[in-house]
């Protein structure tokens, strides 16, 4: 199975981008603007992680306050 970067809405992009900032600086992650290749595994895993805590707790929470 092949898969993609690209992104679905990219309208979306600039949203993401704060999105991926903030959570790197919850975790303690210092990102640039830009190039961010020299990022460690161990790194780049833990702001992705903290990106999907966040958007399941949203989920949740939307959720909770839909019933």
């Amino acid at each position: 199975m092949a898969s993609s970067n690209k992104k679905l809405v990219p309208e979306a992009k600039s949203a993401l981008d704060k999105f991926k900032m903030e959570a790197a600086s919850e975790v303690g992650v210092t990102m640039n603007d830009g190039y961010n290749g020299d990022l460690t595994s161990r790194q780049a895993g833990s702001i992705g992680g903290q990106m999907v805590k966040k958007m399941v707790e949203k989920y949740e929470n939307d959720l909770k306050n839909n019933k």
